[in-house]
């Protein structure tokens, strides 16, 4: 890849489910090192992007390159060999309520892999230490905190050292605390690590503060995407409502 080519590009990408869209011509570019955010309402596809970027599902039209190669029509065999460069943080954590924290984090390893006990317990090891949950492999999820949670689901997605992480609202379900420790451990992870990020949230202030651009979603298409800087100077009486919380304006209150 050239040194200034996006790690993730989308082209007119658009999804098309039952009849419904819910991404209609979605372009945007995600460059290297970048903590790039999408933000927006519940329910407007926020989520449907991440899937479609990690080749979980298929576009309806459109194109999707991750490391300068084209998802749309590989087969699983290679979709795989991508998804190896890409780590899935899941909402709620998506631990397995049976397995241990060692075994959670080192699920693909386990299953994937003939790597050694030996082996997989020390890249565990490494990843607990990464996101602050050093000397936890033994304890079940019931045994973690909401916030412990999402850090173990953080570890998951490292085991095999992704250059793209992608978290599908990182923040949701923590108190204002909480959330913003799990922002400054996605600010970390990109200073420490050099991983690019796509986070997909509609918490405001969470964005605000670890997004290096953001991309505002609106009715299946991109309205905006521009720097904090810029979406505060914005004078879009979408963007303005959104951002503000209000509930009067041009966005329809269900």
């Amino acid at each position: 890849m050239e040194e200034n080519q996006p790690v993730v590009q989308l082209e007119q990408l658009t999804y098309t489910i039952g009849g419904r869209t819910i991404l209609d011509g979605i372009s945007l570019d995600v460059y290297s090192g970048e903590i790039f955010a999408v933000m927006g309402l519940s329910g407007t596809g926020k989520t449907t992007l991440l899937r479609l970027v990690s080749g979980l599902i298929r576009p309806t039209a459109g194109a999707i390159r991750i490391l300068g190669q084209d998802l749309t029509d590989m087969n699983e065999t290679a979709l795989n060999k991508v998804r190896a460069h890409m780590g899935f943080v899941f909402q709620y954590g998506a631990l397995f309520d049976s397995l241990t924290v060692r075994q959670n984090v080192g699920f693909s390893l386990y299953e994937h892999t003939n790597q050694s006990e030996q082996t997989i317990s020390k890249a565990v090891a490494e990843k607990l230490h990464q996101v602050g949950m050093a000397e936890s492999e033994d304890l079940f999820p019931a045994e973690l905190s909401g916030g412990m949670q999402k850090r173990v689901g953080i570890a998951r997605a490292l085991i095999g050292d992704p250059a793209i992480l992608l978290y599908d609202e990182p923040t949701s379900g923590l108190d204002p605390v909480l959330a913003a420790t799990i922002d400054a451990l996605i600010s970390q992870l990109r200073q420490e690590l050099g991983v690019t990020e796509m986070v997909v949230s509609h918490d405001v202030k969470s964005i605000m503060r670890m997004a290096d651009r953001i991309a505002f979603l609106y009715e299946g298409q991109v309205r905006m995407i521009g720097t904090e800087a810029m979406f505060r100077a914005s004078t879009d009486p979408i963007i303005r409502q959104f951002l503000e919380g209000n509930t009067e304006g041009p966005i329809q209150v269900i």
